[in-house]
């Protein structure tokens, strides 16, 4: 996702500080990674509170992007909010409820971020087309059973933060259903033959089925998205990175945003 979000970059013709925030056996073989020409060099972390400050102080504009590991989730919050360095936020996985509560520290410091689960543009937009359903019509679902099963590259051990923004809207509209329930395809094999993922996209898709039936079976409703490639999660992270550049020349009172703050500011190119 690093790489896919500085070649979005490149094409939005926003300049990529030549820097990448990595761990500690990144660099045991290499010291950089080339972007489309571009060396950007990896910065472990026993260095990576120095080399921060020195980019806050040369980059005054510096938006950070990060999509790390989930179990790295928490402390990078806590890094950024340490540096008073703005940020965009598209990981999936960690503690939600205390990524929230962090974030709201993050609002009292005055570091501006964009925290979303999703940074895919016509995702977000089926997102909140959800919720606003779910705050409508309360139990338009009841009754039903759901069943959800979401497929992404094998590199991916957590569930996919969209599938669980989306049942809690179905959970809203009378569902019962728990997170614990959603079925994770993680096998090339059967994403293949079952999810009929292109094999070229076994390393980079997110394909995603919320399948309700009616009690009695005579009803089906099914709502799809498949996602082959990085690019409109790229897309739509540069998208957040340009929204944030701008509330911040704005000096907004609010600091905290999430996807759709971008996509109600029609901030999406």
């Amino acid at each position: 996702m690093g790489q896919a979000v500085a070649e979005a970059a490149m094409r939005a013709g926003v300049e990529v500080v030549p820097y990448t925030l990595c761990g500690p056996a990144d660099v045991e073989s290499k010291s950089h990674v080339d972007v489309q020409g571009l060396k950007v060099e990896l910065v472990p972390p026993a260095v990576r509170d120095v080399v921060v400050a020195d980019l806050k102080g040369r980059y005054p504009q510096l938006v950070m992007v990060d999509y790390t590991l989930p179990d790295a989730i928490h402390s990078m919050v806590d890094f950024y909010v340490k540096h008073g360095t703005p940020f965009v936020m598209g990981t999936t996985g960690g503690d939600r409820a205390k990524i929230h509560q962090q974030a709201r520290g993050v609002s009292d410091a005055r570091t501006y971020a964009v925290i979303a689960p999703n940074m895919g543009k016509q995702i977000v937009a089926f997102q909140a087309m959800m919720d606003m359903m779910a705050k409508n019509f309360p139990g338009a679902f009841a009754g039903y059973k759901l069943r959800v099963v979401e497929s992404h590259q094998s590199t991916k051990k957590d569930t996919s933060g969209t599938a669980k923004a989306v049942v809690q809207s179905f959970v809203e509209l009378g569902v019962p259903f728990d997170v614990s329930q959603i079925e994770l395809v993680r096998e090339p094999k059967e994403q293949v033959e079952v999810m009929k993922v292109p094999e070229s996209a076994l390393n980079g898709h997110a394909y995603h089925t919320y399948q309700l039936v009616s009690g009695d079976g005579s009803v089906m409703f099914e709502f799809q998205h498949n996602v082959v490639g990085r690019t409109t999660y790229a897309e739509g992270t540069v998208d957040a990175a340009l929204f944030l550049a701008q509330r911040i020349a704005e000096g907004s009172q609010q600091t905290l945003y999430n996807m759709i703050d971008v996509l109600r500011a029609g901030a999406m190119r």
